[in-house]
């Protein structure tokens, strides 16, 4: 038994799906398979069930999957305490990010990012929060860029920004040239939202279900960028997070109103294990992303 088929068996337990699996582990789907068939000889108990076609767990296998997710996070708190006996800010740093901020926030910090630290190597990965939570427990990233939820408290959690949501609708919609708007006002409205899995889309729609407002049940968005593009057809209203405003104006057709009375607003955070040796390293990258922030949020 190695490292790496620890690594395999989690993987497998994640994705519940051989090649999926293997793709995320850069190997084979059959290196992948062969590795777990070993490890089962190795250890004398059946870790799968073969007799479906989905990927399913024994009891045995899923308890040596969580021990294998302690093991590896034992192993990156290792590769961390070493790291850090160089130099604060130089090798290698996972980040993950989730959809809803990527797109909007990366342009602005990686040109800051790779200027200030030149000797560290950044590698992004952008997902929604629960897959990166479960990347953080294994070790798999090193922290992430989430917005604030009860899943992300077992982590350190350090500030970078309060991001406020916009009515975004349609500059056909009678709402168009209304400077602001009372959040009330969405009473019996229907909103736009995000599927299942984005947390903005559990913060929308508290404040949405907090105004009297409901979910449009005919669609489900994948991602901010279909939502405007449904607002601006005129096919309804949505909430749209501040920094996805950043420079938009009315490109499209939508007009992005305030909310007063009641802001909806989220917090975004950098989050990490607790008891990295790297933590200053982290403390220093979320200083120099609010830094940048700061000034484009102040001037909107």
């Amino acid at each position: 038994m190695n490292i790496r088929d620890l690594e395999y068996l989690v993987a497998l337990a994640e994705y519940k799906h051989f090649r999926r699996a293997a793709d995320a582990c850069h190997v084979s789907q059959p290196t992948l398979s062969g590795q777990i068939r070993k490890l089962e000889d190795e250890l004398g108990i059946i870790l799968l069930e073969r007799t479906s076609r989905k990927v399913l767990f024994t009891q045995s296998g899923l308890l040596l999957v969580d021990q294998a997710k302690t093991v590896l996070r034992e192993v990156k708190l290792l590769k961390e305490m070493a790291s850090n006996q160089g130099k604060d800010m130089t090798g290698p740093l996972h980040i993950g990010v989730i959809p809803t901020v990527g797109p909007y926030l990366l342009p602005h910090i990686m040109p800051l990012l790779t200027q200030k630290f030149p000797e560290l190597e950044l590698f992004l990965y952008e997902q929604q929060t629960a897959h990166l939570i479960d990347q953080l427990e294994t070790g798999h990233l090193d922290c992430a860029i989430v917005a604030s939820v009860e899943e992300t408290q077992s982590f350190i959690e350090v500030p970078l920004f309060y991001e406020k949501m916009l009515i975004a609708v349609s500059e056909k919609h009678p709402w168009a040239n209304e400077p602001q708007i009372p959040l009330s006002a969405l009473k019996n409205k229907e909103i736009l939202m995000l599927d299942d899995g984005h947390c903005l889309r559990e913060q929308a729609l508290g404040y949405c279900f907090s105004a009297g407002a409901k979910e449009n049940s005919h669609f489900q968005a994948t991602s901010l960028e279909t939502l405007r593009n449904m607002v601006a057809a005129n096919a309804g209203i949505t909430l749209m997070p501040e920094l996805a405003v950043y420079n938009e104006g009315n490109r499209q057709g939508v007009k992005y109103i305030p909310c007063v009375d009641l802001e909806p607003k989220r917090s975004i955070m950098l989050i990490y294990r607790p008891g990295s040796p790297l933590r200053q390293r982290y403390e220093r990258i979320a200083q120099a992303i609010a830094g940048a922030v700061k000034p484009i949020l102040e001037d909107k």
